[in-house]
């Protein structure tokens, strides 16, 4: 079983590797469900022996963007591949929720050579049959997903459904809120790979909320977590 580990800062990315990690989601601001790193930060992780695959996402809230927007996107996928990451993370919507084969085709052009992730953007998709077709179609990988709920261990009937609607052609990866006590409940799932973040509270400073320049909630990828769960996969 592949272990995917989400980070977003350099010593979240160190512990990932450290714990056996055996790819990376490199990201900003996984408090709001992860962002599109820096080019620094992808510089640094690009070094590292782990295949690492940055999200592209230029903004928080939802995943309808517009031109100039994915104009962006377009422009941050060109640096993955310049730095000589193995992939990218992409995900559009409708404002129904539905998938945006047009934006995702186009972006898709532009990553031309690298591997593709559809993101949980395929967590708002009404009919997620339809969905995971249109992921196969469009030449996705894989489909980082919780079923459609806020924790993969709350969505597992939807995921055996897109599982079975995959039929193999691309993998079914569950994330959001796996861990090491979390995964047994979800162990009797036929897939290959898993997400996960693995992180633990950072503590924070009165000073820093008081600015405004933390909220409290922030977190960082802990190997020992990265490890516990790993064990369970091997």
């Amino acid at each position: 079983m592949l272990l995917e580990v989400c980070v977003d800062d350099p010593l979240g990315l160190a512990e990932a590797i450290a714990g056996g990690a055996d790819r990376i989601e490199l990201c900003a601001a996984l408090g709001i469900g992860g962002l599109t790193p820096s080019a620094g930060l992808m510089e640094l992780a690009a070094a590292t022996a782990l295949p690492c695959y940055p999200m592209i996402r230029p903004r928080t809230g939802d995943f309808v963007f517009s031109s100039a927007e994915v104009t962006v996107m377009r422009a941050d996928i060109r640096t993955a591949r310049a730095l000589g990451l193995t992939g990218v993370v992409l995900g559009a919507s409708l404002q129904d929720g539905s998938l945006d084969t047009e934006t995702l085709s186009t972006l898709i052009a532009e990553a031309r050579g690298l591997d593709l992730t559809l993101h949980r953007a395929i967590d708002l998709a009404p009919d997620i049959d339809m969905a995971v077709e249109q992921a196969v179609k469009l030449g996705f990988r894989r489909i980082l997903t919780s079923g459609g709920a806020i924790r993969a261990v709350l969505g597992m009937a939807r995921l055996q459904r897109m599982i079975g609607a995959a039929a193999g052609r691309l993998s079914i990866m569950p994330g959001s809120g796996i861990s090491a006590e979390t995964w047994p409940d979800l162990a009797h799932l036929r897939v290959t790979e898993l997400h996960a973040s693995c992180a633990e509270p950072v503590a924070t400073s009165g000073a820093l909320l008081q600015f405004g320049f933390a909220t409290g909630t922030e977190k960082r990828t802990a190997r020992a977590k990265v490890a516990a769960l790993k064990a369970l996969l091997t």
